[in-house]
């Protein structure tokens, strides 16, 4: 990877759980609040073992072009050197804070 290829290593909440993403392009949204991630990169498949967690995410973002993340589920943002494992995991701690936003319950 050179110099000019940065990947950046993403790690944001989303329902609970925490998401440690790599893209290649992150930058302000022109919607306010918000953060523009492109280009997800996956590790490649040359390895015999699978990483479900990192299945699970292939899945979840497959066909995504560009996400929106609000500024307020941004926990870091890294510009690292070499790809790592994307990964799913819950987020820890007891906070009695309740997170927003939350979906409306039904009437």
């Amino acid at each position: 990877m050179s110099k000019s290829d940065p990947i950046y290593k993403v790690i944001f909440l989303n329902q609970g759980q925490v998401y440690e993403m790599y893209a290649k392009q992150i930058y302000q949204s022109d919607l306010w609040g918000f953060l523009e991630v492109e280009e997800f990169v996956f590790g490649e498949r040359t390895q015999v073992v699978v990483d479900p967690s990192e299945e699970k995410l292939k899945a979840q973002f497959e066909g995504v072009i560009r996400s929106f993340l609000p500024m307020h589920s941004i926990i870091r943002i890294d510009e690292v050197e070499r790809l790592g494992t994307p990964k799913i995991s819950e987020a820890k701690g007891g906070s009695n804070v309740m997170p927003f936003p939350m979906p409306m319950p039904e009437k």
